[in-house]
């Protein structure tokens, strides 16, 4: 895979993003993780959430994460056991507000679910789902075509009614951008420059809106489990999720 890069100014609700607002910056260049800004998630959550939380079926491993021609690589095997890849920004790049943009290509087939997503730093002290979530992309194999963008909140997670479904017929073909935007009034959801979905409670406490802190990024790829899905086609298997870059904007 050879990677071409295009310098291009990014408008945001007719705004322009001054380039020197830039946060965080992830190109994936020359031959590993930077580990400065990406921690890997490593096993399959035991003994404290086995399945990590959804009866997830994949173990994690470093040999499933590559940077290869400026792209992250994530990759799904079934040998003796499932096996993927994950990484988190926990602890090296939090930020509370701004506007989170990753160019990817989904990986694809029954039982295949690659994230792009973010959790609030202060998980380890109060929990999920206090610490909030916000699922910038989730694919799930089962369902082609579908894009889902959600948030998770003391008042409704799991089964959250903060969700939106987005249908693009081609989302299986090719890279495709896909964006959040985050202030303290309103979290929206973007792909490929186009708004699908905005999140503003009327009233915003803890149990509504746990979005007033700092959260951290989440890139990984999932198989199975109660989003997923039970089933699993092992014949889809290897799967690839690549990431081309991840970028950060501040607010003014």
């Amino acid at each position: 895979m050879i990677k071409l890069t295009v310098v291009l100014p990014i408008l945001l609700l007719g705004v322009q993003v001054n380039a020197q607002k830039l946060l965080f910056e992830e190109q994936f260049d020359g031959s590993a993780l930077n580990t400065s800004n990406w921690n890997y998630e490593l096993g399959n959550g035991c003994p404290e959430i086995c399945g990590w939380g959804n009866n997830e079926r994949q173990y994690y491993s470093e040999k499933y994460v590559a940077v290869n021609d400026g792209y992250l690589v994530i990759t799904a095997i079934k040998d003796s056991l499932y096996e993927s890849g994950k990484i988190t920004t926990k602890g090296k790049f939090e930020f509370q507000y701004g506007t989170v943009e990753v160019r990817a290509k989904l990986a694809t087939g029954k039982g295949i679910w690659p994230a792009i997503w973010m959790l609030g730093s202060n998980i380890t002290e109060v929990g999920w789902p206090r610490c909030g979530e916000i699922d910038i992309m989730e694919y799930v194999g089962k369902s082609p075509h579908e894009i889902h963008t959600t948030l998770h909140t003391p008042d409704s997670h799991g089964n959250t009614v903060n969700t939106k479904v987005t249908v693009v017929e081609d989302i299986e073909q090719g890279f495709h951008v896909y964006k959040c935007h985050w202030t303290k009034d309103a979290i929206s959801f973007y792909i490929d420059g186009n708004l699908v979905y905005t999140f503003s409670p009327d009233i915003k406490n803890e149990s509504t809106w746990p979005f007033d802190q700092p959260f951290y990024i989440i890139l990984n790829m999932a198989v199975g489990g109660n989003f997923g899905g039970p089933d699993v086609d092992d014949s889809i298997f290897p799967q690839q999720f690549v990431v081309d870059y991840v970028k950060v904007y501040g607010l003014d």
